[in-house]
């Protein structure tokens, strides 16, 4: 029985009789291969690449969700038969996850990109934090005891730097009020397992990979904090997903990306360092 993902915070979504991915009970994720440009072969062509390089670290590969090939399945939108990519789901063994999708790097096009969507993707960098931050939300939500909050789209896309750190606080916060408690914050972005440390180990990848530059790639960062609220450890994870736009690196460092995760990373510090009085930056 294939429904539609509960916990999809952006993306094209199967509602209404729309064209989005599904999943199953068995933890796995159906993103359709999209056929109105090249995004979806160029999908298909990083999984292919990516899982067969033998030059991807073990421990970097664990930040990508297992692909399981292709499969087809009757669309969402009721168009018939479609392929879809059969994907790890990030959130199956999370009970009410908290999730942020953070878009990155301060340039979301590529050069082999028809020219409408480039100029859509300039509108897009120009009017959000991408410009400015190196780093937009995409989407989230954040779980409490009353429920999840979930801005919509249109507010999301009009998030200024503040909002970014008000959104970070609320993350690791008991509370989503106009003053959160950032409670959670040394457990979740803090310690040597925390978000920050994993932000910071695929930091250190972006440095020297030179494989691949991915434009328009996210962030998904993901915690239970039902967890928290019940007195269990909580399990926070980091992901990359959506390479429909990943190019070729030629042998060249994604500054990119490894730009945006940079200021990712100092306002994840920032909220880390507020929250415990003290300060990460110099490993920045």
């Amino acid at each position: 029985m294939l429904k539609v993902p509960e916990h999809q915070v952006a993306g094209r979504q199967a509602i209404d009789g729309k064209l989005g991915p599904l999943i199953d009970n068995s933890g796995h994720f159906y993103k359709p291969l999209q056929d109105d440009d090249e995004r979806g072969t160029r999908e298909l062509t990083f999984y292919h690449s990516f899982s067969s390089n033998t030059r991807i670290p073990h421990h970097i590969r664990r930040f990508f969700p297992v692909f399981h090939g292709t499969q087809l399945l009757k669309a969402s939108d009721r168009s018939g038969l479609r392929p879809h990519l059969v994907l790890q789901d990030i959130t199956s063994d999370h009970l009410n996850p908290s999730i942020l999708d953070i878009k990155i790097g301060s340039r979301t096009w590529y050069l082999e990109a028809s020219n409408d969507y480039i100029q859509n993707c300039f509108h897009s960098d120009k009017t959000t934090t991408t410009v400015s931050l190196g780093f937009r939300i995409c989407g989230l939500q954040i779980y409490n005891e009353s429920g999840f909050w979930k801005p919509g789209r249109k507010l999301v896309r009009n998030f200024t730097a503040d909002d970014v750190r008000s959104v970070l606080r609320k993350f690791v916060s008991s509370n989503v009020g106009p003053e959160p408690d950032c409670c959670f914050a040394g457990s979740v972005y803090g310690g040597c397992d925390g978000i920050l440390e994993r932000l910071l180990e695929l930091k250190t990848w972006f440095e020297d990979q030179t494989m691949y530059h991915f434009r328009s790639c996210s962030v998904l960062l993901l915690f239970d904090k039902e967890s928290f609220l019940r007195g269990k450890t909580p399990f926070a994870e980091v992901k990359l997903i959506d390479f429909a736009h990943v190019v070729d690196g030629n042998g060249v460092i994604d500054h990119n990306f490894l730009g945006g995760l940079c200021s990712f990373i100092k306002f994840v510090s920032q909220v880390l360092a507020d929250s415990k009085g003290s300060t990460m930056e110099d490993k920045i």
